[in-house]
């Protein structure tokens, strides 16, 4: 029994997508588009913005940087203004690889403030009116894109992986609070990804997918009505039986599998 309303039909569904101008949130908003949906892109950078909506006629651009909390609350207005939100995905992210032997505080800082002070913030600005919309009758739904690095420490993730770590607790904390009042929430953990930010990487990454790949796992979760989304399985599989381990285990195997 799916644990979300199962989403069948995307046609006029009101989409915001933060995080939007590449990679996975730019191939999921690509596929909605396709899909019917009525699609709003956000990010920072307003040229890769527009060349989305040139590319996808009928789709809005909201230039926005989540860590200014003013400006957040300002785009969110300006969309309910529209009409009510069907789904709101946030899947802005910021990594740098990191390990305690060349800490770096101010990239640390940089780490919450996108992935989780960020979320946060468009959290605030929507659940209000997500709840109006799903006592009104509707089923809208709340999306939130972390990280397998988010299930256990990994070497290279001493910035990035906390913050995941956090919005996965984050995310069932939403499904417990929000699922019973008619919000739906879906937390998608990928694997690597060939994107921008996993292009730092100076390792071979297993199993490694194309956005669009990444994207075909989330329209299918969503359209199940699955909790949690992670891919691909052959990984993520591994990993998710590694998160059983106990730690005299579970390090030793992920320093032999690393080399790190």
């Amino acid at each position: 029994m799916p644990l979300n309303p199962p989403i069948t039909d995307w046609r006029g569904q009101r989409v915001w997508l933060v995080g939007a101008s590449s990679g996975i949130g730019r191939a999921v908003a690509s596929l909605l588009h396709a899909r019917g949906a009525q699609v709003c892109v956000s990010a920072r950078q307003q040229a890769l913005l527009d060349a989305f909506v040139r590319e996808h006629p009928g789709s809005q651009a909201l230039a926005l940087d989540v860590t200014d909390a003013q400006a957040v609350a300002g785009a969110a207005q300006r969309l309910l203004a529209g009409g009510p939100l069907d789904l709101v995905c946030y899947c802005a992210g910021h990594y740098r690889p990191m390990s305690a032997h060349a800490l770096d505080l101010p990239e640390l800082l940089q780490h919450q403030s996108v992935n989780v002070t960020g979320a946060l913030q468009v959290l605030a600005a929507v659940v209000p009116a997500l709840l109006q919309s799903a006592g009104a009758g509707r089923t809208p739904h709340l999306s939130l894109v972390a990280s397998v690095a988010g299930w256990r420490g990994l070497p290279q993730s001493l910035a990035y992986g906390p913050t995941k770590a956090a919005l996965i607790n984050l995310a069932e904390n939403l499904f417990l609070d929000l699922r019973p009042h008619g919000v739906g929430v879906t937390l998608v953990n990928p694997g690597f990804v060939d994107t921008p930010l996993t292009a730092q990487n100076q390792f071979a990454m297993p199993a490694l997918l194309t956005p669009e790949q990444a994207a075909q796992a989330i329209m299918r979760g969503w359209e199940r009505g699955q909790f949690e989304l992670h891919f691909p399985k052959r990984f993520t599989g591994v990993l998710k039986l590694m998160r059983c381990l106990p730690y005299r285990w579970y390090f030793p195997l992920v320093h032999r599998f690393t080399g790190l």
